[in-house]
């Protein structure tokens, strides 16, 4: 019997058919020609103001400064040259993210990527050497079946012409999720948890790059992997996120 998988259309070819046929919207579930329909696209994705360093909201009066900062990152500023959010991680974006992330619903990525390319369209960013992925432990991509900030990356970096290299970055140990940890205690679970691939590293050297995460809450994770690039001779570092975790009071 002949090998069908041999003849199997690729996963970004069916996603893109599907993404051409009439659905559900994925929010309200009215029929529509996208994931997320544009009705939903205007009650839950209008831009707002952001911390230049770290992506949280800002309020409204600060929107005329030429790169404004919140008073955490002004006090501490982090090892990050520009943070760009396309959302806020609340409804309907943390639920599709979780969908995206534990489920690998791919049928999603379109819409995610799209609200992330037009929030960096917005933002005006330099364009980064390389585009690399938060990598996953062996046990996180056994349990998940992949890497879902690899799966937006790989797509973002051929849309906006960028070097993409899962490879270069490592994940040396398996540490405890963030989510159930206090904000004080996130700094120091994912310290000396990353490393640049030493036989890549100079790749790296000189180069300016933008981390991809699908979700950045304390930004902990993506802080200490600037700082290990920082330290193996990358010039500058961007956290580019689908969605940003409100601080607590945001409406």
């Amino acid at each position: 019997m002949p090998d069908r998988s041999l003849h199997s259309p690729k996963p970004a070819l069916v996603e893109r058919v599907l993404m051409r046929c009439a659905g559900q919207c994925a929010v309200c579930r009215t029929w529509s020609d996208q994931t997320v329909c544009d009705d939903c696209l205007q009650r839950y994705a209008r831009p707002v103001p952001r911390c230049w360093t770290c992506a949280a909201r800002l309020p409204l009066a600060l929107i005329g400064s030429p790169r404004p900062q919140c008073g955490r990152c002004l006090a501490d500023p982090p090892p990050l040259d520009r943070a760009v959010a396309a959302l806020d991680y609340r409804f309907p974006w943390d639920g599709l993210l979780q969908h995206f992330k534990y489920h690998q619903a791919l049928e999603l990525r379109e819409s995610l990527l799209q609200r992330m390319n037009l929030a960096l369209t917005a933002a005006e960013v330099q364009q980064p050497d390389w585009l690399l992925p938060v990598p996953l432990s062996v046990e996180q991509v056994r349990e998940r079946g992949y890497n879902q900030s690899h799966e937006l990356a790989k797509a973002l970096a051929r849309r906006r012409g960028l070097r993409c290299d899962p490879g270069l970055l490592l994940r040396l140990q398996h540490n405890d999720r963030q989510a159930g940890l206090k904000m004080a205690d996130r700094t120091a679970n994912v310290r000396g948890v990353f490393a640049v691939e030493p036989q890549k590293a100079r790749q790296l050297r000189g180069c300016s790059v933008a981390l991809l995460d699908d979700v950045m809450t304390s930004g902990a994770t993506l802080f200490e992997l600037a700082r290990v690039l920082l330290q193996a001779g990358v010039m500058s570092v961007q956290a580019w996120v689908i969605a940003r975790t409100p601080e607590p009071g945001d409406e």
